[in-house]
């Protein structure tokens, strides 16, 4: 349904809003459409537009798009065979586990690319997606205490607000707002403090890597000569892109003793520069400046259900403390809320629609509560240079271990009939309290 086809006014009247289409906020407008919501999904950017990230996609990630109709064998997509680990001075290639809950293969590509795909696919799903469109907070209704819609203002060619506020109204609104999560603010979810928090900064370059067919993760960065003075604090991954050049970059934990004071450009220069010259990572072959953000780690926003509002992807600090991916889940999430969505819908206002909406949470909780548990204990260890030290130096050389820490740092692993690395993934899942 266009606008242009709604009776006057009905423009800004929908079933469910999504605020953000980013891969949370596109995926929830997707499958709502597709169920035949009526759906206004608001995006304060203009794709193509660019958001920090290292573009890489796991199993989890690759399985969501196939399921939305993507097809991952056209131009644009780099398939990889798995991930190659470098430190200690080992490297080791690991195959993604071949399981019958994921595909075997993951990809790679841009957000530039990715993000505008995702929000157009929603859009020709019949969801109403309306750009340079920033919401600038909640609509409550004061007699129910109920988010019923949301404020916004037009922005300018040059990103600025400009003109009058507009509200639009529904009785569902989403919160794909990304880590400023303006929304879940404006109602008083600050973010817990007691979860892990990471930065990471990337950069694209030129580089005969481009096609690699393994995603590389640097355990150890150096700063020349190896040493234990000469060690940069973070870790590094290159993800090949397929179009002549690869996403790099470092990323760095908040239970890191230099979190606060790396200087993430100069970090990722020393350590690129003692790459080898012949793949290309210097300054000549920058074709993008090195921009850093925040990654919300491990639930560290909740409840992801409150007076009428879902909160999706980073709003609600869904990336994963193992690894740092936030892409999969966001996906999962919002075709999660979507499912949500339509159930509430097909009620009456009141408490039978109510109950439904926070099924939402408990769903997030029993998909994904005790691995991030797990996951913010396991970002404790890793902030330890000592740990980090040993785990490389004693663990890299052992593949067995080394194929378990990959199922269990990507949520790699067959709910039922699984091998024994499953069953106790799964096992450690169960018993660790939700997040």
């Amino acid at each position: 349904m266009t606008a242009a086809a709604l009776t006057p006014g009905a423009e800004r009247q929908a079933q469910v809003i999504v605020v953000g289409a980013g891969p949370a906020g596109s995926a929830t407008a997707y499958h709502l459409a597709n169920a035949g919501i009526d759906v206004l999904l608001l995006e304060k950017g203009s794709f193509p537009r660019d958001k920090v990230c290292g573009d890489g996609l796991t199993p989890r990630a690759v399985k969501q798009l196939v399921g939305m109709g993507f097809d991952l064998d056209q131009a644009g997509w780099q398939k990889n065979r798995g991930l190659r680990i470098r430190g200690a001075g080992h490297v080791i290639e690991l195959p993604w586990p071949d399981l019958a809950s994921f595909p075997p293969y993951g990809a790679a590509r841009a957000r530039m690319d990715l993000d505008e795909l995702l929000g157009r696919h929603a859009e020709k799903a019949g969801a109403r997606l309306l750009e340079r469109t920033a919401v600038t907070g909640p609509v409550v209704d004061d007699a129910t205490d109920r988010v019923v819609g949301v404020t916004a203002k037009p922005v300018d060619d040059r990103g600025r607000k400009a003109g009058d506020e507009v509200t639009y109204r529904a009785p569902i609104v989403v919160a794909a707002d990304g880590v400023s999560a303006r929304i879940a603010m404006a109602l008083g979810l600050e973010r817990r403090e007691n979860r892990p928090m990471a930065v990471a900064a990337r950069a694209y370059y030129r580089t005969p890597m481009h096609d690699d067919p393994w995603m590389e993760s640097w355990l150890e960065l150096w700063d020349g000569k190896p040493g234990a003075s000469n060690q940069l604090p973070g870790y590094g991954w290159i993800f090949p892109l397929g179009d002549g050049t690869a996403n790099v970059g470092l990323g760095i934990l908040n239970s890191s003793a230099a979190f606060r004071s790396i200087d993430y450009k100069d970090s990722m220069r020393r350590w690129l520069a003692n790459t080898p010259e012949e793949l290309g990572f210097r300054d000549e072959n920058l074709v993008a400046p090195i921009r850093s953000a925040a990654l919300p780690m491990g639930f560290n926003r909740k409840p992801h259900y409150t007076r009428g509002v879902l909160l999706v992807g980073d709003s609600g600090g869904m990336v994963n403390p193992f690894n740092g991916e936030g892409i999969d889940y966001a996906l999962e999430a919002g075709r999660t809320a979507a499912e949500t969505a339509v159930q509430a819908l097909g009620r009456v206002p009141g408490p039978m629609r109510e109950r439904v909406l926070e099924g939402y949470p408990q769903a997030l909780d029993a998909a994904y509560g005790g691995y991030f548990t797990l996951g913010r204990v396991f970002a404790k260890m890793i902030g330890n240079p000592t740990f980090m030290k040993q785990a490389t130096k004693y663990g890299l050389p052992r593949p067995t271990l080394m194929r378990f820490m990959l199922k269990l740092m990507a949520n790699l692993t067959d709910p039922r009939d699984g091998d024994a690395m499953d069953r106790i993934i799964n096992g450690l899942s169960r018993v660790a309290p939700d997040a």
